[in-house]
């Protein structure tokens, strides 16, 4: 007797199928509902910066290349527009300024101000020690920015043109994603700690790692703070303010690492 001539019932060939079925029916839903989609988004945008940084700052023949610059535009160009269009083809929103309410600008001058102090004081406290001025000159100059004029001009439009793209991002769309999916408070937890992803490797490619535990533990304090702002006022404009005076400190360092520490 051949195998051809054994007779397998009917009902055994499709039985796999019939269990994958159901499996695929339910993964394809999870996409359909309010969570799936949030997670959808999350997986789209979160990675990208660190993945970009990652790249053009450590991989050899795009690090310090015209390939590295490509990749960091590409990267912050899809994650300043993917939010819009989430919000317009996906969840069918409107457009806002994001109004702000009553006190918000306030407490966001408030919160700035602690961390602009805190900021400094961490860097006369420990940065001192930690950051050598030469390394930072050497990077400033491949870049133009050992010239005072060119360095103030690239703070002036840094500051307010980041702090916007970064409130806009993680907190207005990453921060309400992830507030679908684990409610406000892990929203704020989990948020601020996807924010400090891609400035670990950032804070990695020009500092060591004690700088860089440092300052990724001010970035999630920061975002920590500007996520409870975001949620309280429903606005990304707190936090923006904020956001700009903890900028502002950073950039004040940076001037006296370049121009003035010994």
């Amino acid at each position: 007797m051949t195998t051809s001539d054994v007779a397998f019932p009917v009902s055994c060939a499709p039985t796999g199928g019939r269990l994958a079925e159901p499996v695929l029916a339910r993964a394809g839903q999870i996409w359909t509902t309010e969570r799936g989609r949030a997670l959808l988004a999350l997986v789209l945008i979160v990675p990208v910066p660190a993945i970009s940084a990652l790249i053009a700052r450590f991989v050899p023949g795009v690090k310090g290349e015209a390939a590295g610059q490509v990749l960091y535009f590409c990267a912050k160009a899809w994650i300043v527009l993917l939010p819009v269009l989430w919000l317009m083809i996906v969840d069918r929103g409107r457009i806002n300024l994001s109004p702000m309410r009553r006190g918000g600008l306030r407490v966001g001058i408030i919160t700035g101000a602690a961390i602009f102090i805190a900021i400094i004081l961490a860097y006369l406290i420990l940065g001192r020690l930690w950051i050598d001025p030469e390394t930072v000159r050497a990077a400033a100059g491949g870049k133009g920015l050992d010239r005072l004029w060119l360095y103030v001009l690239s703070v002036c439009g840094l500051s307010l043109l980041n702090a916007l793209v970064e409130e806009y991002v993680w907190r207005w769309f990453v921060l309400r994603k992830c507030a679908i999916l684990i409610g406000s408070i892990g929203a704020v937890i989990l948020g601020a700690s996807l924010f400090t992803l891609h400035h670990i490797v950032s804070l990695r490619a020009h500092t060591g790692w004690d700088v860089t535990a440092l300052g990724s533990a001010g970035c999630f304090v920061g975002g920590v703070i500007w996520s409870w702002l975001y949620l309280r006022y429903r606005s990304i404009w707190p936090g923006y303010v904020s956001h700009i005076l903890a900028d502002v400190a950073i950039y004040l360092i940076g001037w006296h690492l370049i121009f003035r520490a010994a």
